[in-house]
C-alpha cells in the first residue's frame, strides 16, 4: 500500500480531496506507467499524473478531444520529456487496450510532458509551466531573429540555456534572482560579446513585459554567457 504525502506545501487535506476524487484504477494505471518506463516519481507527480489520465480518459469516453496549441514548443524546447511521455502514453494505452477502453490520442503526450517539465520545480503550480513554455518559445525566436537563424535545442548549449532559463522562472516566482555582484564579470562578457549582450538585453525586455517584474543585472549577465555558448559553440562562452 503506497502513502501519499504532499511534498510541496500543500495542506495534506488538499492531497486527500484530489486524490478521492480520483479512480483507484487510474492511479494505479499512472503508478503502472511511470514504473514501466523507469520514471521514478514522487507523489505529486504520480497525482497530477493519474489525474490528468483520469479526465483525459473520461473525456474521449464522451468524444471531446483537446487541442494543445503548445506542441510545437514542446517539441522544441522538451525533447527528452515529450519522449518520456510518449512512453508513458504508450503504456497507458496497451493498458486501456487490454481492458477494452478506447485508447488516448498522440496529443496526450504534450500534456504528460509538461507534467514531466513541472516535476522539476519546487511549486505544484502547473500553469507556472504553461506561462514558462510560451515565453522560453518567444525567447528562442528573439535570439534567432537576432542571428538570422535557427538553433538545435538538442545542442548541449541549447540545453543549457533551456535549463537555466527554466530555473531562472524558479528564482524570479520565489523572489529569489541572482545578485552576486558579478560587476567585472559582467562587464567582460558585454567586452567579449557585444552582440550576445545586445540579444540579452532584448530577451531581459521580453522577460520583464511577460512576468510584470524586473530582471537584475546579474541575471543578464548570465544570459549574455548562455547566448554566446549557444550562438559561438565554437569558442569558449
Amino acid at each position: 500500500m503506497q502513502t501519499f504525502a504532499p511534498t510541496d506545501g500543500r495542506e495534506p487535506g488538499a492531497l486527500g480531496a484530489l486524490l478521492a476524487e480520483i479512480p483507484p484504477e487510474h492511479i494505479a494505471l499512472a503508478q503502472e506507467a511511470l514504473a514501466e518506463v523507469g520514471d521514478a516519481a514522487g507523489s505529486r507527480t504520480l497525482v497530477a499524473l493519474a489525474d490528468h489520465l483520469s479526465f483525459a480518459i473520461k473525456r474521449h469516453r464522451r468524444g471531446l478531444q483537446l487541442e494543445y496549441p503548445l506542441q510545437a514548443e514542446v517539441a522544441h524546447l522538451y525533447p527528452d520529456e515529450l519522449a518520456r511521455a510518449r512512453r508513458i502514453l504508450a503504456v497507458v494505452n496497451r493498458r486501456l487496450d487490454a481492458q477494452h477502453t478506447p485508447q488516448l490520442p498522440s496529443a496526450e503526450a504534450v500534456p504528460i510532458a509538461l507534467h514531466l517539465v513541472n516535476a522539476g520545480f519546487a511549486t505544484g503550480d502547473l500553469s507556472l509551466t504553461y506561462t514558462m513554455t510560451g515565453v522560453l518559445g518567444q525567447l528562442f525566436e528573439v535570439v534567432e531573429q537576432t542571428y538570422g537563424r535557427s538553433f538545435d535545442t538538442s545542442d548541449v548549449n541549447a540545453a543549457r540555456f533551456i535549463t537555466h532559463l527554466r530555473y531562472f522562472f524558479v528564482r524570479a516566482r520565489t523572489g529569489r534572482q541572482l545578485h552576486d555582484g558579478q560587476l567585472a564579470f559582467g562587464t567582460a562578457m558585454r567586452t567579449a560579446y557585444p552582440e550576445a549582450c545586445a540579444c540579452a538585453l532584448r530577451l531581459r525586455a521580453v522577460l520583464e513585459l511577460r512576468l510584470d517584474h524586473p530582471v537584475s543585472e546579474d541575471e543578464v549577465t548570465y544570459l549574455t554567457m548562455h547566448v554566446a555558448r549557444l550562438t559561438t559553440p565554437d569558442r569558449d562562452g
